[in-house]
């Protein structure tokens, strides 16, 4: 039976993991021991980050919206509230850039909140 040599896929292996811990302070970019070991720790970190930016957005279209409604004399939960009643679904994105770029339009979403409740 054959002997099976391993090095070109050991090879291969680590220089992918050196290629991905580039720029790395220090030993972490040199040495594969410890440049394995932060390209698995920043993976980790960068799935993370992926959902906590989903909710960090969420949190400031709601600030963006609540400063918006107080401007107009409503706040941000009967201001949700009688859009549901009024059957309008615009998500908390377009909402807070609508009420970035045009106030005017907002004050009509305010109005129209509430006539419904």
């Amino acid at each position: 039976m054959a002997r099976v040599k391993r090095a070109i896929m050991t090879h291969k292996r680590r220089k992918k993991v050196l290629r991905l811990a580039k720029g790395y302070y220090g030993a972490k970019s040199k040495h594969f021991k410890m440049a394995k070991q932060a390209v698995y720790k920043s993976g980790q970190k960068a799935y993370i980050g992926r959902k906590q930016r989903k909710r960090n957005f969420r949190s400031l279209w709601i600030t963006r919206i609540s400063a918006a409604c107080k401007m107009n004399g409503m706040n941000y939960s009967t201001f949700m509230d009688g859009l549901k009643k009024a059957g309008v679904t615009l998500n908390r994105k377009m909402l807070s850039e609508i009420a970035i770029s045009d106030p005017a339009a907002f004050t009509a979403l305010v109005e129209q909140a509430k006539a419904a409740r």
